[in-house]
């Protein structure tokens, strides 16, 4: 059995109809005494089980207000995530725009490299024509110099200054084209840069925001398990409390049966032991017709408690390791599906229902010499009884099987001394004090 089996269910005992228990049973001041304390004791762990059931409900309303701030945050970082998803695109339309005006640039370059070129070829063949008379400005003196009259000397001046002035525009305007183009590269570059900046920035701003959002996600995935466990925790002590209060019921009804006993005083030991000798007979034959099983019943054997069921014991009671490690307050006892499963006792049906973690389960309650005991039979492909019947000890109440938490066809078989008590189950025995295995 699974080590939060041991967390869920474990047994129930009781004292019900007193004809069940009425061989076994004197009523006494004494017997009523210890009654009046189960049922303290049932009331006080019933009310430690509320308590936990309110811790349980605390923790969870807890994971819910981080659930809904987590859901706040994520709708938050969502709604980042997508801003920077549009500022990134913004960005590339960007980068794309200022691409297409490198390109463009590219050809104005080139233009503007060629007329450059075109302008050096002029100058190139003034310089020529400037070396070929002479040289420099020597030649231009000698062009006015030879003037033949006053106004062929101020028409010639003026000629050789409209040279030397559009010499200088051409230096002027190739000198300005290679400033304009160093500043248009300049801009361009420093464009480029920045939006490659940006786009980077843009970039980790947003594998920052979704790391972020992976853990927000981690952090929800995380408090969803933590709050099923939680639920199923509360689901669990829900039904140890269901079990606490049909418990308490049962010892009213017995207290009440006691008390009468002391009142009347009628019936003698003897006769009782008769009487529930005959009943458990009756009932007994009723229920064998109806518990027919194709598997063989193990050997009752003497004494109070025999063998629930034939097969090899597979797991002890107490500590244990490997994967099912932890505290197992039984004994499981291994054979094939089908394999009949007998009441341990003479006793009462307490509990015959479906639990998640031990699956087809019965639970039966014992009063043996004066002395309050429970058995519970888990894992059971099936079982024939139901809330309140009498069983004999030796009597088919299932058949064993894998329901609930189990790892394979195999009966889990506990013995509580006293009443059902929650876990850690102080009150769960080792069955092999009671049994012959």
């Amino acid at each position: 059995m699974r080590k939060r089996t041991m967390l869920s269910l474990a047994a129930v005992c009781t004292i019900c109809a007193g004809s069940i228990f009425a061989p076994h049973l004197s009523a006494s001041a004494a017997s009523l005494s210890e009654l009046q304390q189960k049922k303290q004791d049932v009331e006080n762990k019933s009310s430690d089980v509320q308590d936990k059931i309110n811790d349980k409900d605390s923790k969870i309303s807890d994971i819910n207000d981080k659930q809904s701030s987590l859901k706040d945050q994520l709708d938050a970082l969502n709604g980042k995530i997508d801003d920077a998803n549009q500022k990134i695109s913004s960005k590339q339309n960007e980068i794309d725009d200022t691409n297409q005006q490198i390109d463009q640039l590219k050809k104005d370059i080139s233009e503007l490299k060629n007329r450059i070129e075109e302008r050096n070829k002029v100058l190139k063949e003034r310089a020529r024509a400037i070396q070929e008379n002479g040289g420099g400005s020597v030649d231009y003196v000698g062009v006015v110099l030879d003037s033949k009259s006053l106004s062929d000397f101020f028409d010639r001046l003026s000629a050789v200054r409209t040279i030397v002035n559009a010499d200088q525009k051409i230096i002027d305007q190739q000198k300005q084209d290679e400033a304009n183009l160093q500043d248009k590269q300049s801009v361009f570059e420093k464009k480029l840069a920045d939006l490659q900046t940006m786009l980077a920035d843009l970039k980790d701003m947003k594998a920052k925001l979704k790391d972020d959002q992976a853990a927000k996600n981690a952090l929800v995935a995380k408090l969803s398990k933590q709050k099923d466990d939680l639920e199923e925790e509360k689901m669990s002590l829900k039904e140890q409390q269901e079990i606490l209060a049909d418990q308490k019921a049962s010892i009213e009804k017995a207290m009440e049966l006691a008390k009468k006993e002391l009142a009347e005083q009628k019936v003698a030991k003897a006769a009782e032991a008769k009487a529930s000798s005959s009943s458990s007979s009756s009932d007994n034959s009723s229920n064998t017709s109806t518990n027919s099983s194709s598997g063989s019943l193990p050997k009752v054997s003497s004494g109070a408690f025999t063998r629930p069921a034939a097969g090899y014991i597979s797991s002890e009671f107490g500590k244990r390791s490997g994967e099912f490690s932890g505290f197992h307050p039984g004994i499981d006892i291994a054979n094939s599906a089908g394999t009949p499963v007998v009441a341990a006792a003479d006793g009462v049906v307490f509990r015959a229902y479906h639990s998640s973690s031990y699956g087809n389960c019965v639970m039966i309650s014992h009063y043996i010499s004066g002395k309050l005991y429970t058995t519970v039979y888990a894992h059971l492909s099936s079982y024939s009884v139901s809330a309140g019947q009498h069983v004999s000890k030796g009597q088919q109440i299932g058949s064993m099987g894998s329901t609930g938490e189990s790892s394979g066809p195999h009966l889990h078989f506990e013995i509580y001394n006293g009443q059902w008590t929650p876990p850690p189950h102080n009150g769960a025995q080792n069955p092999r004090n009671y049994i012959n295995f």
